[in-house]
């Protein structure tokens, strides 16, 4: 079946990686490698699944699970992106049979539908975004993070926070740009106000239902495109009453589609891609530390 697929949803891409095909599961400095876009195949982070459960945490029988890491080897909670690569996946392997399932997250279960007839457009039901600061989290007092000032590189801007099982940091903006994502998101990312660091979105209102952002990603750097990233700053814009939903949400690499109802629950809905599969050379797997568990199997058979 291959060491990995390879998707993309607007330009986010991911691999998925299955954690049986391999004795041990990869390290960071094996993803790291692996993401790599010169010395490797090259994404955005690495799906690890589907496996029986999370760690720490009891199996859940038929409730896939999925590890995402970021291509700078750390983990992630969540990834709308990768959430909805990891659904087609699941349902064009055979690992479900419905297009409607569930999967479990470091950031908690999320609901996954399957929209069309190709696995081509998926929807997930995000969870709630919360504005509080204990869920996002920052530091300080207990508060809703909405429109506070923060300092990055000597320049004070506004931003308002918001969680949705991972941290967002939303900056308002006049004209966000790939220019600015890369100037200010590495401070914010890493500011002290945030203890697990943050994603970083630069947003503009086009309309009452529409808005505009460039995404610098947690782990990652540059992204043309994030879902939860689209959700979170869609959630301020409702929530500071400047948006009403349904919201499309315009990223440098498409447009996504962002439902909330009246407690920020969010639905995302975009596309997904398949770009190809493929084995690793076993120079590459020795670089790695890796080890196949069925080395000659190479099977390309799969449901949907």
């Amino acid at each position: 079946m291959g060491d990995y697929w390879k998707y993309h949803g607007l330009g986010n891409d991911y691999l998925v990686m299955e954690p049986e095909r391999f004795t041990t599961p990869p390290g960071s400095e094996a993803i790291r490698r692996i993401c790599d876009r010169q010395r490797g195949v090259g994404a955005d982070g690495i799906l690890l699944g589907p496996l029986s459960a999370l760690p720490g945490k009891k199996p859940c029988p038929g409730l896939p699970a999925l590890r995402i890491f970021n291509p700078d080897g750390s983990e992630g909670e969540k990834s709308g992106t990768g959430l909805r690569i990891f659904a087609r996946y699941l349902w064009e392997r055979g690992h479900v049979r419905q297009k409607g399932f569930s999967i479990s997250t470091l950031g908690g279960e999320v609901g996954a539908e399957v929209l069309d007839a190709t696995g081509g457009l998926v929807a997930i039901a995000m969870g709630r975004v919360s504005f509080a600061s204990g869920d996002i989290p920052m530091a300080g007092p207990p508060r809703e993070v909405l429109q506070e000032t923060l300092e990055v590189d000597g320049r004070e801007v506004l931003i308002s926070g918001a969680g949705l099982g991972n941290p967002h940091c939303v900056v308002q903006v006049d004209d966000p740009t790939p220019e600015l994502a890369r100037e200010l998101g590495p401070g914010l990312e890493n500011h002290p106000q945030f203890p697990n660091r943050t994603n970083v979105q630069f947003m503009t209102v086009l309309d009452e239902h529409r808005i505009r952002i460039e995404i610098w990603e947690r782990g990652a750097g540059y992204t043309l495109s994030s879902g939860s990233s689209s959700c979170a700053a869609a959630a301020v814009a409702c929530r500071l009453s400047l948006c009403r939903s349904p919201l499309t949400v315009s990223t440098r690499g498409g447009d996504l589609k962002v439902e909330l109802d009246e407690n920020f629950h969010a639905r995302l809905e975009g596309p997904v891609k398949l770009v190809g599969h493929g084995r690793f050379s076993d120079e590459f797997l020795a670089e790695l530390g890796l080890v196949r568990s069925h080395p000659g199997r190479n099977e390309e058979s799969g449901g949907g």
